[in-house]
């Protein structure tokens, strides 16, 4: 799912999608569903793409890769 590239235009860096997040978790503060702590959709979307990046030690992911919610999410933090 993930490639390596320095290309900024059509990648999205990892520093990028953890920005991202940290947008969403100040808009949507993370609540406790029964001692669980439950992240909005668009930064839980983003999250499991950034751990799949960790994971793979990827520095960036192609655009072409992401899924519709990952790109809302990564545009709608930029709103």
């Amino acid at each position: 799912m993930t490639q390596r590239s320095t290309s900024q235009g059509d990648h999205v860096s990892i520093v990028q999608i953890e920005d991202a997040i940290n947008a969403w978790r100040n808009r949507n503060p993370s609540m406790f569903e029964t001692d669980v702590l439950v992240l909005c959709a668009e930064a839980r979307c983003l999250a499991d793409l950034y751990g799949e990046m960790i994971f793979m030690r990827e520095a960036s992911v192609s655009r072409e890769t992401l899924t519709p919610a990952q790109l809302d999410a990564l545009t709608g933090a930029l709103a």
